[in-house]
């Protein structure tokens, strides 16, 4: 079984290493609809850092049957070409926001709501995504942005989130 996880992690890094990375825009402001518990929009913006890395931020409304939530988010992420203006990226960083819980029923009596608190909350999350970038100054994405709640998370079903998304953004 060890000689299976060796063989499998040394494909993986020369994959990786055989990759060539794209270029990518300077700046990119768009939109980020999607999640996976509700309906979110964030307005989104990628700026270069590098030739082949970038920072998002992304500043958001979700909205389930549980809680509404404002958060920022800020992601480092590395670019890779796949072809002809297909990229995968991934990435790494973290984020804060604001939730407010809805009432819920009091088990012992119905008939009264409970207000669970609200309040700040802090989070760490990954980034993976591909994206296209045809001959227009336009780029769309699809991507998986786990994450983790480390402050403020009482409340909420459990302290992991699968965030999935659809990225429209202008690049300039």
């Amino acid at each position: 079984m060890k000689k299976w996880k060796l063989l499998f992690f040394i494909c993986v890094c020369f994959t990786a290493l055989s990759l060539q990375a794209q270029e990518i825009a300077d700046n990119a402001l768009g939109l980020r609809l999607g999640d996976s518990d509700g309906f979110g929009a964030e307005i989104s913006y990628q700026k270069s850092i590098g030739r082949y890395t970038r920072a998002e931020l992304d500043l958001g409304y979700r909205d389930s049957r549980e809680f509404d939530a404002v958060k920022l988010t800020g992601v480092y992420q590395w670019v890779y070409e796949i072809d002809q203006g297909f990229n995968w990226f991934y990435g790494a960083g973290g984020g804060l926001g604001s939730v407010d819980f809805s009432p819920v029923p009091n088990k012992n009596n119905p008939t009264i709501a409970e207000d669970p608190d609200g309040g700040l909350f802090v989070f760490i999350a990954g980034d993976v995504g591909v994206e296209y970038n045809p001959d227009l100054p336009i780029v769309v994405s699809l991507d998986f942005r786990p994450e983790l709640g480390l402050v403020g998370f009482k409340n909420f079903d459990n302290k992991f989130n699968f965030d999935i998304a659809l990225g429209i953004r202008y690049q300039f």
